[in-house]
């Protein structure tokens, strides 16, 4: 298949390239001799419109990789609404006027599964959006990203600018966020199971009732995903990056216990949110176009521990 646009000799910007999505698309560019533009924080504020409006004018990037988000999980977003959605209003805001301004020929908004009803139909199409009440643990999050996605769509259609929203499952893996404050289900029971098998505990605490359903895709697969819908997708419409597989939150439980070696029982907290029911998402859109996952889940769980055990001294726990 022909691509719709060609990469190679491009400068693309990856914003958010310290977070675990950012870095790993930028490792995937680099690998693949691609041309990987960064600015770190203390260089950049995205928060910041005017200086995010000249860092782009004068770097003047072909492509840009919206990638930098405010994310957490259950507890995070539960705690801080306000953050949730102004930072991530602004930050994705500030990149995409600011893309439309400087000239950037293509941008990949970077959304989430959150985005679609607490309760729409399972498999979620992208048709989903907007079509019920969103999962209040998270919706502040969601909506944020909800206007993202609408946000490129007006920039290309009042500007033909070719811009496109990819909105990823559950995603884990190298580089993820392990402090328990923030983080999403996998590290955090990940680190649980690692301090419970140290310790010697007898059972781990599991948070809900084990019962809800989640996909997860190992995020190299996101960026081997986001390059390739940044030469071969051109549609208006959001389009999803998932596994198309999903399991309960309990064999998730047992599948991470016996990746890091815990041998102990799991005790689930019914008084803890559970959140949504299920949340898979249908990737035939993506499917037809010829991308498809290709990390199973136990072969991600390994490799995420093994980063995990390698960069405890550097991790935010």
């Amino acid at each position: 298949m022909a691509k719709l646009y060609d990469l190679q000799g491009k400068r693309i910007f990856v914003a958010g390239h310290r977070g675990m999505v950012g870095a790993a698309v930028t490792r995937h560019l680099n690998q693949r001799g691609m041309e990987a533009l960064t600015v770190d924080r203390t260089e950049l504020d995205l928060l910041d419109q005017a200086g995010v409006k000249k860092w782009i004018s004068e770097n003047r990037p072909d492509v840009m990789i919206v990638a930098a988000a405010k994310v957490g999980g259950i507890l995070a977003n539960d705690t801080r609404p306000a953050e949730f959605i102004y930072e991530n209003l602004v930050i994705e805001t500030n990149l995409i006027d600011a893309a439309y301004r400087a000239g950037v020929e293509r941008v990949v908004f970077l959304g989430s599964s959150c985005i679609y009803p607490k309760f729409a139909a399972q498999p979620m199409s992208e048709d989903a959006l907007l079509t019920g009440p969103l999962e209040p643990t998270n919706e502040w999050y969601a909506i944020a990203k909800i206007a993202g996605v609408k946000l490129a769509q007006a920039y290309r259609q009042q500007y033909g600018c070719r811009y496109i929203s990819a909105m990823p499952t559950n995603l884990y893996g190298i580089g993820d966020n392990f402090n328990l404050q923030g983080a999403h289900v996998i590290p955090s029971l990940m680190r649980k199971a690692h301090e419970a098998k140290l310790s010697g505990q007898a059972a781990m605490e599991v948070w809900g009732t084990g019962t809800v359903r989640r996909e997860f895709l190992f995020v190299d697969d996101l960026a081997d995903a986001v390059i390739f819908l940044a030469e071969n997708y051109d549609e208006p419409g959001p389009i999803n990056v998932g596994v198309g597989e999903d399991l309960t939150i309990r064999d998730l439980a047992e599948l991470v216990c016996s990746a890091v070696g815990f041998t102990g029982t799991l005790e689930f907290d019914a008084s803890k949110p559970d959140g949504t029911p299920q949340k898979l998402l249908d990737v035939k859109k993506i499917s037809s176009l010829g991308w498809k996952a290709k990390t199973a889940l136990d072969i991600g769980l390994a490799a995420t521990y093994e980063w995990y055990l390698a960069n405890q001294g550097e991790l935010r726990l």
